[in-house]
């Protein structure tokens, strides 16, 4: 797996905090802008954390390189719909060199590794057999597993970023995506620490965890804190 952050916003950080404070202002966003001072810029982005004002995040944008991944994978980051996806064809590129995703609870056991790459390597070799018969690509494709590698490049706002972790950084989030998501959240921290610095799962966001009996455990949930209110004020 590997993900990479291609591009963003032009300093990402002063564009939100102008756009912000334009919905504030008599200004012109131009001169808001030029008067941001980092400081001004941090104290007033921690002020939109804060208040969950996340509608001005939307202003910048975060472009990623995501390859070595699974088309399960693919499956479920295409959910997130306020986000672009140039992923990788099966229909124009041949799967000739690529490969496929073995998961850790697989690789650990030693049998079940063993059938599962010589299935992969069975179907692999079904599909190249298909193309050698004048299948097309778009038919030969039928055949490859969810395990198939793929490549895509993918571009959010830093709203919908801040969405996306706050549901694949959660410990019940399938391991792959969770483990591109905590990739991803690195990478954008370090270019705009104050965009997201309560960025990650919903129980970080929150402060509680929002999943119910689902939850892990790691955080009360709100439910949990309802209960410890009710009792303290019968106590009383």
């Amino acid at each position: 797996m590997r993900v990479k952050l291609l591009s963003h916003t032009n300093d990402p950080e002063k564009i939100v905090a102008a756009a912000a404070r334009c919905c504030y202002s008599n200004d012109d966003p131009d001169n808001l802008l030029e008067s941001l001072t980092d400081d001004r810029v941090e104290k007033f982005l921690s002020k939109l954390v804060e208040m969950k004002h996340e509608s001005p995040f939307e202003h910048a944008s975060f472009t990623f390189s995501i390859s070595g991944v699974s088309r399960a994978l693919l499956a479920q980051i295409t959910r997130h719909r306020v986000a672009s996806f140039s992923v990788r064809s099966q229909r124009y590129c041949e799967f000739k060199d690529a490969d496929f995703v073995l998961p850790d609870s697989i690789s650990r056991d030693p049998r079940a590794s063993e059938i599962y790459l010589e299935s992969l390597k069975n179907l692999k070799s079904t599909y190249d057999s298909l193309l050698e018969f004048g299948i097309p690509k778009e038919d030969s494709r039928m055949i490859l597993p969810n395990a198939a590698e793929t490549s895509m490049v993918l571009t959010m706002n830093a709203r919908e970023l801040l969405h996306f972790f706050s549901l694949r950084c959660c410990s019940r989030a399938q391991w792959e995506i969770r483990a591109v998501a905590n990739e991803m959240l690195k990478l954008v921290k370090n270019v705009a620490p104050n965009l997201f610095r309560r960025a990650g799962a919903n129980c970080i966001r929150l402060g509680y965890c929002p999943e119910g009996k689902m939850s892990c455990g790691k955080f009360p949930t709100l439910e949990q804190i309802l209960n410890d209110f009710n009792e303290r004020k019968s106590n009383q």
